[in-house]
């Protein structure tokens, strides 16, 4: 999965032509944790029920056509990608909210993550 495969996903959609732009998030694993210390990794556990409700509800938003996303399960290393999300919709101001709103529900309420720190 990558974030082509989202765009291209999008590109399909019967109402593509009301789209006016396509913002994309694609999270990584990066090598230290929020408090500096070295991360080799992360193991992620997802809520996929949870994640389907949240993308439905942020597809029935103002000028929103569509909202994917995909969170990578199990171990990731530092540079994996961990979630890629794509929101298309009519205009940004309808559009940035809801790619920022998703990243930061999916994050809080979907994803649980355990740091892997160097020994």
């Amino acid at each position: 999965m990558d974030l082509q495969h989202l765009v291209a996903t999008i590109k399909a959609h019967p109402d593509y032509h009301k789209v006016g732009m396509i913002a994309c998030h694609n999270g990584v694993v990066r090598s230290t944790s929020r408090d500096g210390r070295e991360v080799e990794g992360l193991r992620i556990e997802v809520n996929r029920e949870i994640l389907e409700c949240i993308l439905a509800e942020q597809r029935r938003r103002p000028g929103i056509i569509e909202v994917l996303a995909h969170v990578f399960e199990g171990p990731r290393r530092v540079g994996d990608d961990v979630m890629l999300v794509a929101v298309a919709g009519d205009i940004r101001e309808n559009v940035f909210p809801v790619l920022a709103e998703t990243v930061e529900q999916l994050k809080q309420l979907v994803t649980h993550k355990e740091e892997l720190f160097v020994d």
